[in-house]
């Protein structure tokens, strides 16, 4: 297919709080709302979205990235660039901030799979029939939150539960007492070593398919060792930011956790997955609390990974953008050029 070269004539942004349905807690923090960026770039009047939502996690804030995009210059983006040649052209505008190298990404192939007439997925090779299921988070709560939250949760086949806290089994009995779906647990760097352990040996008894991120990200001996003793599977979250960490991680994880937001966007989570099967680790796309932008962002390379946990949207009530949807836990990609998502 033809690759029309992009320039920007122009380029602009906006802010929006995004409102969460319950309040969100996981190890470390609790939020009921979230701000986020949305970055435009239009050429002859065709425009791309893109969507930034930072991580204190990853030293990123809100009023940092608007710091970043008032000094955004695009002005000598070459005419003749292409797709890729503009990303590494543009991206380093962005300072090292990976939500906001990921909103230009996405806003970029946006634009590119417009131009083209072309959806995204396509240009990844993936078949949209092919998208897994997404998992519905529950975080952490008293045990009648969280019973209120499953039964909000009817419609999905897979849940996942934050853990990390004082009442972690508590957490667990409470689903287990009210639905026996397959659970995927996310401990956000919650854990010693020994209660790892222990922990996963309860959870395997409890129908948990794996769990991620159960120690601090630096801890890479001690996830060697939950890894060789763990009867349930370990998936690496803060551990891997990008596909430069894969190599050296490859031994103490089953499996990793692609998000845009940590990546930098579609290009680099395209370049994580073909690394990480070369490496013999699963793949499971994940997200932070972001609209149907980043989202629908992340789910047209769903069909070439093992497991989505692309909820973000879900969980918010004021979604500005529709793009995927989901059907009985299934992601289901729009058939629209780029991204495909549209105002509502």
């Amino acid at each position: 297919q033809s690759d029309h070269y992009i320039a920007f004539m122009e380029f602009r942004y906006s802010t929006y709080r995004v409102r969460l349905r319950h309040t969100f807690r996981i190890s470390r923090s609790s939020k009921d709302f979230c701000d986020v960026i949305f970055v435009f770039l239009t050429r002859n009047g065709i425009t791309g979205v893109g969507e930034a939502s930072p991580s204190d996690r990853y030293n990123e804030t809100f009023d940092g990235l608007l710091g970043i995009l008032e000094q955004v210059a695009l002005a000598d983006v070459d005419e003749s660039y292409s797709l890729d040649e503009m990303l590494s052209h543009v991206l380093p505008e962005c300072k090292g901030f990976r939500s906001l190298e990921a909103a230009f990404d996405m806003a970029a192939h946006d634009l590119w799979g417009k131009m083209n007439d072309t959806p995204l997925y396509e240009k990844f090779g993936a078949k949209p029939e092919e998208t897994p299921l997404t998992s519905f988070t529950i975080g952490i709560d008293d045990p009648h939150v969280i019973e209120k939250k499953i039964d909000e949760a009817e419609r999905y086949p897979i849940l996942k539960v934050k853990l990390g806290s004082p009442h972690d089994r508590a957490i667990i009995t409470a689903v287990r007492n009210m639905t026996d779906k397959p659970i995927r647990v996310d401990a956000n760097e919650g854990w010693t070593i020994d209660r790892a352990l222990r922990m996963c040996e309860w959870l395997a008894t409890k129908n948990v398919e794996f769990v991620e991120q159960p120690l601090p990200a630096d801890r890479i001996e001690d996830a060697v060792k939950l890894k060789e003793r763990s009867p349930i599977k370990i998936i690496a979250d803060e551990t891997c930011m990008d596909s430069r960490d894969i190599p050296d991680i490859a031994n103490a994880f089953h499996g990793i956790n692609i998000k845009l937001m940590k990546c930098g966007g579609q290009r680099e989570a395209y370049r994580m997955i073909r690394l990480a099967r070369d490496n013999g680790l699963e793949i499971m796309l994940g997200c932070m609390i972001e609209t149907s932008v980043a989202i629908t962002a992340a789910a047209h390379l769903s069909p070439l990974v093992d497991y989505a946990d692309l909820d973000g949207h879900i969980l918010i009530d004021n979604d500005p953008y529709k793009g995927v949807t989901v059907e009985k836990g299934k992601l289901v990609l729009p058939a629209g050029p780029g991204l495909g998502v549209d105002l509502r």
